[in-house]
């Protein structure tokens, strides 16, 4: 399972997930043990430099084909994955990149945390209502471009007139995106791609609550 992640080989990451139901694996195990450490790895290598962008894309597509078949499974045994925190995603406003955005979901979601991936050209009041509406504890916010960037900062002054900036911890990345402006906007952090923004969202949830469990379930 680990391999065909590895490989990004969707149709063998489908036959496993098969192949452990009919056998009576848990699919949690299967989840845990076999296909999150797979995709943990494609993002360490990623960071690296030892992977590429379309190898990781194809990695993250066998990821969503193994879960596919495993989430009904688990659905149908009444059990979830324990939860590392609630995500809110998407690419801000006047931005129709997501590739980056995707991935960070991808990554997110093998980690334990719940994702909802608002989409592209997202507005500022869009996350907040999302926000809200999920309780969320982390915003993510991605820019592509430098004329979209600034629409980040919107991202922040919607959740404060929203009433929920002291709720909510905001990330944001994207290729123009640096510490300095995360700061200066007042985000709470920086990603400077999808295995930080992991590393990141974790940190997050251990500030929001010492005790849990840090994202390896």
């Amino acid at each position: 399972m680990r391999q065909s992640i590895l490989d990004g080989a969707s149709d063998t990451a489908t036959t496993l997930a098969q192949q452990a139901v009919a056998a009576g694996v848990s699919p949690l195990d299967a989840i845990n043990n076999g296909y999150v450490p797979g995709m943990q790895e494609v993002g360490e290598q990623f960071a690296k430099g030892q992977m590429f962008l379309p190898d990781m894309m194809a990695s993250a597509e066998a990821m969503r084909a193994a879960m596919t078949v495993l989430d009904p499974e688990l659905k149908k045994l009444g059990k979830e994955r324990p939860m590392s925190g609630v995500v809110v995603l998407g690419t801000t406003k006047g931005d129709i990149h997501e590739i980056g955005k995707t991935l960070v979901g991808t990554l997110l979601t093998a980690s334990g945390f719940r994702v909802h991936d608002l989409g592209v050209d997202v507005a500022g009041e869009k996350f907040a209502a999302k926000a809200r509406e999920l309780n969320a504890d982390i915003v993510g916010v991605s820019a592509l471009l430098t004329t979209t960037m600034r629409n980040q900062r919107g991202v922040i002054e919607a959740l404060d007139k929203a009433g929920l900036r002291s709720q909510v911890k905001v990330m944001v990345g994207g290729a123009p995106v640096s510490r300095r402006w995360a700061e200066e906007i007042g985000a709470d952090g920086y990603a400077k791609d999808a295995m930080s923004a992991v590393d990141l969202a974790r940190e997050f949830m251990q500030q929001k609550t010492p005790n849990a469990v840090t994202g390896r379930t």
